[in-house]
């Protein structure tokens, strides 16, 4: 069971490294190409990588969520302290988040905006993320006692409700219904209008890109499973299939000619995009397990798997020699 529990770890850690890879190669293209490069298919290549790093993140939040609060839970924690142990965690990665938009801003003085301080990136989404999920997990433990497994059955459930509600309220958060509040920045977590007026999809808002986390929640509570535990090969394919599933439904949804929504937006909005997404993520993570498993990402000293477990610190320090002045 060591054995398991420690593959297990290996592959989300390699995943997570795959994801600073990818950030890493955005980041650095897009900072450092100029003139007619910008132009060029590769650098078009390069932006659509980009588009992994954060809805990978986001979902190994919810996983790893999911192993620490199942460790929690089978060392015999009560629900009230492993509310408070996880909350307090995506309240310290929140603070985090703010304090790398002071020191930003600090390093940028003269030309950035002090809006700039209210900006809403990923590590504030994770943060909050995190906080959430402490509460849906400790809303799903009321009633439930000390069995393990019940536990997990019923946090899934509440995570798939979470996931399924924000992204389909994503939409009318982003139009018709958007809360236009005179505290801009409080409605940027919202739907990522910052100072714009109208919502910006580079941003990091609540909606939708928390439910990626809440997926992520559903995910590694399955992989916690005794069936999984003891099928691993068999449940890693199962998720791969399942993600083949959910970009097969997604895109066929979004051709229907019905939409429910009145302005449709299929790649920022649509609860559409957002199964395929998390479709894609799980063949990702299918991906991961084949290659730690039955490949070389575990043959040795593996810096993909050292840079996962150090996810934060590399995204920190990654900024600042890509955007700042090191």
């Amino acid at each position: 069971m060591a054995d398991r529990t420690t593959k297990r770890i290996a592959y989300i850690d390699w995943l997570r490294g795959l994801a600073c890879v990818l950030m890493f190669q955005t980041h650095c293209y897009d900072s450092w190409l100029g003139g007619s490069a910008r132009n060029s298919g590769f650098l078009k290549l390069s932006q659509l990588g980009g588009t992994l790093p954060a809805p990978l993140f986001l979902f190994l939040s919810g996983v790893s969520f999911a192993l620490v609060t199942d460790k929690l839970r089978q060392k015999g924690a009560s629900a009230d302290e492993i509310a408070r142990t996880t909350i307090l965690r995506g309240g310290e990665i929140f603070l985090l988040a703010l304090l790398f938009r002071v020191q930003e801003f600090v390093l940028a003085i003269g030309y950035a905006p002090w809006t700039d301080l209210l900006r809403v990136d990923v590590l504030n989404v994770i943060g909050l993320s995190l906080m959430l999920m402490g509460i849906v997990c400790r809303v799903a433990a009321i009633g439930g006692g000390a069995d393990v497994r019940r536990l997990r059955k019923r946090t899934i459930a509440a995570a798939f409700a979470c996931a399924a509600a924000i992204a389909a309220l994503t939409p009318p958060l982003w139009t018709s219904w958007r809360p236009h509040w005179h505290a801009w920045w409080l409605e940027s977590y919202i739907n990522g209008v910052h100072t714009y007026g109208t919502p910006q999809s580079w941003l990091f808002p609540m909606f939708p890109w928390s439910a990626f986390a809440f997926a992520g929640l559903v995910v590694g509570f399955f992989l916690l499973s005794n069936w999984s535990r003891q099928n691993e090969p068999a449940s890693a394919a199962l998720a791969g299939a399942g993600g083949v599933a959910l970009i097969t439904l997604g895109i066929w949804l979004d051709a229907r000619p019905e939409q429910l929504y009145a302005v449709h937006d299929f790649w920022h909005t649509s609860p559409n995009f957002f199964m395929a997404r998390v479709g894609v993520v799980l063949v990702i993570l299918l991906l991961s397990y084949l290659w730690c498993r039955w490949g070389a990402g575990e043959w040795g000293f593996s810096p993909i798997i050292e840079m996962g477990k150090s996810s934060l610190l590399v995204y920190w320090v990654h900024m600042q020699f890509v955007y700042g002045g090191l």
